[in-house]
């Protein structure tokens, strides 16, 4: 039997296709402007920070970016996979942008409500999200003092809420004597609110009286330790607004009592609740107030 005549029959024998395809050579021409646009898009994006405003600023340069890539891969045939890949994350991040400009406006307030906001909160870092419980807490109601009306009465008023003066001025008396007035953004019952524990009950101990029309804004007692019960970040920052209320009115105070020496005068001495109210509504000078011992 003769061998078969290979030549003859023509067979080539093709080296089968690599598994993973190598690069032969690098390219020689860098890629297009719009590649890099993409990337410098997605570096700004990731570079956004947090709350509402930073995930504005994230999905909108994630969209942006994303955008950019597509349109790179729509103009090479040969990536239709990049292509939808890119496709599909471009209106993924569109969606979320979209959601969050949605959630943004939604949460709007009125004027009062954002300049308590701007005075008061955000300087502490708290979200809208949050101040949104917040303002949601007390029903977003404006409450009315007329001038010469009381806000509390020493002795008889309860203590069942915590207020904040938006507008006018609030004068404390302790027993017919001037002790300091209340301004705008300014706790009326902070002393009165952290003396007190939250199954105890009191009475205020001074009289707040309006020295003109007042505004303020109250949240009842009962409803804002059921917040801080859900919302524990709440809580801490109740607690040190309301603290640093506190520190502001005592140094405030200790920053006007003198002594008849020139030494600052201890504001934990009896003595200075029973001054008379004349000396101590001297608003620019010092206070002079009498040495320990003195007849006042």
């Amino acid at each position: 039997m003769e061998p078969p005549d290979f030549e003859a029959m023509n067979f080539t024998v093709e080296p089968a296709p690599a598994s993973y395809p190598l690069c032969a050579e690098w390219r020689e021409g860098a890629e297009g402007s719009v590649f890099h646009l993409a990337n410098i898009f997605l570096f700004l994006g990731f570079m956004g920070g947090s709350g509402f405003y930073g995930l504005l600023y994230l999905f909108t340069f994630l969209t942006l970016g994303f955008f950019c890539y597509t349109f790179h891969a729509w103009s090479d045939s040969c990536t239709t996979d990049a292509f939808l890949w890119n496709f599909a994350l471009f209106g993924a991040c569109l969606g979320q942008l979209l959601h969050v400009a949605y959630r943004l406006r939604s949460v709007s307030f009125d004027q009062d409500f954002e300049e308590l906001y701007n005075c008061m909160f955000k300087k502490l870092g708290v979200s809208l999200s949050h101040y949104g419980k917040i303002v949601a807490c007390c029903e977003r109601d404006i409450h009315t003092i007329e001038q010469d009306h009381c806000f509390a009465v020493e002795g008889k008023t309860p203590i069942d809420k915590l207020s904040v003066l938006l507008s006018g001025r609030i004068r404390v008396t302790v027993n017919g004597e001037f002790l300091h007035y209340i301004y705008p953004f300014q706790f009326l019952d902070s002393p009165e609110w952290d003396s007190l524990r939250p199954s105890e009950e009191g009475v205020f101990q001074v009289t707040l009286r309006a020295d003109n029309q007042c505004r303020y804004v109250a949240w009842r007692r009962k409803k804002l330790y059921l917040l801080f019960a859900k919302h524990r970040y709440i809580a801490k920052i109740f607690a040190l607004v309301v603290r640093s209320d506190i520190a502001d009115k005592l140094y405030s105070l200790n920053d006007k009592a003198f002594d008849s020496a020139g030494h600052r005068y201890d504001l934990r001495l009896p003595s200075y609740c029973h001054m008379p109210g004349t000396e101590l509504e001297k608003s620019d000078g010092f206070l002079q107030v009498p040495v320990q011992g003195r007849t006042a």
